[in-house]
């Protein structure tokens, strides 16, 4: 209970900070999406350390760069937890898959998946891959488990490099393919709620969405209900891979994904230059109404802000509040700031996840 308490007391302080911060630009009341307080994040990645016969992991403090011990992780998923021990038990007395272990990754998913990377300061051998088959069986023991091995240049994956991952948004269930080293939203219960939030936003939309930094699709499947077409860009190739095994797995049928940076799409919008990869694509032939945009922590560049002015609607989530409060600044003599949301994407955390709904001045 006291957890509850303590929890609710520091997201309402984050709330309070938010309000003052962007009190210039909007009178709109902030809403408040909370988390679970622990067992929250589905990925974590941990530093091996290595001490005599023992092996543990570890991680390091960010202000005094201290290593410090961590045998259990409550900001980490059940399944994580469960997982640490176990897979430190059996790879204890084994040389091959313990010698120059230097990292293990953690991706798990509400389905009960779990997606294991152990990397490595060696070269990975036949002797390492059949180990590492008789780990993989025996984790497997506790739930659906999937080894990778990673050295310099060489990934070894012995059956597959990614986890099955099932939203619920408002009542539909939408599958995704989470795939290691790809970016998703560590959050999942708080990305429901985000989900569901962008959908409310866009419920009486006319017209097209363009998204930008479109990743798996997390946003623009579930956004697509309220849209006639959607066209929606991301620069990661494996993330491009997962949004399009992700379209036809929720059998979206007017969502289509381009590998373009968001300055690259902006210079094919602007006319400044050509992409083949735009080539069976005519920008013409939508009316491209609404703009979404989920930017990393730098926010949007210049000529993406300057672009952004030529939409009715903008959906705008945010990772770095500070970024995004230059770009409303930037955008505030075009729009009105409608609606502005605080996702508690890390509790217990100074990071505060944001939505902002603009609408064009009248």
């Amino acid at each position: 209970m006291a957890n509850t308490i303590d929890y609710q007391q520091q997201l309402q302080a984050k709330a309070a900070r938010i309000t003052q911060q962007f009190a210039d630009l909007t009178h709109s009341e902030l809403e408040v999406f909370d988390s679970v307080p622990s067992h929250y994040r589905m990925r974590a990645e941990f530093r091996v350390w290595h001490e005599g016969d023992d092996i543990y992991h570890i991680m390091f403090n960010q202000e005094t760069k201290q290593k410090y011990r961590v045998d259990a992780f409550p900001t980490a998923s059940k399944l994580i937890n469960d997982a640490m021990p176990r897979l430190l038990d059996l790879i204890r007395d084994n040389r091959s898959l313990r010698h120059k272990l230097f990292q293990v990754d953690y991706l798990s998913s509400q389905q009960g998946e779990l997606l294991i990377s152990m990397l490595y300061h060696k070269q990975l051998d036949d002797e390492w891959q059949k180990q590492a088959q008789q780990l993989q069986q025996r984790l497997s023991e506790f739930c659906p488990t999937f080894i990778i091995g990673r050295a310099r240049k060489q990934k070894m994956c012995l059956s597959r490099d990614y986890v099955n991952e099932t939203l619920n948004v408002h009542g539909r269930q939408y599958v995704y393919r989470h795939v290691e080293n790809s970016f998703t939203q560590p959050n999942a219960v708080v990305c429901e709620k985000m989900l569901e939030w962008a959908i409310d936003c866009t419920r009486d939309s006319k017209g097209d969405l363009l998204e930008l930094y479109c990743g798996n699709g997390n946003f623009s499947i579930p956004m697509s209900q309220n849209f006639n077409q959607v066209l929606a860009t991301e620069i990661a190739k494996p993330s491009v891979d997962s949004a399009q095994i992700n379209i036809a797995a929720n059998k979206i049928d007017n969502l289509q994904i381009v590998r373009l940076s968001s300055e690259e799409f902006t210079e094919a919008w602007t006319g400044k230059r050509k992409f083949k990869r735009l080539a069976d694509i005519d920008l013409e032939h939508y009316e491209l109404n609404t703009l979404f945009v989920d930017p990393p922590r730098s926010g949007l560049d210049e000529e993406t802000r300057e672009m952004a002015k030529n939409f009715q609607t903008v959906i705008y989530i945010s990772c770095n509040p500070d970024t995004l409060y230059r770009d409303l600044d930037d955008l505030k003599d075009t729009y009105t700031v409608q609606r502005l949301a605080l996702f508690d994407q890390f509790p217990f955390t100074h990071h505060a996840e944001m939505g902002v709904l603009l609408e064009r001045n009248a």
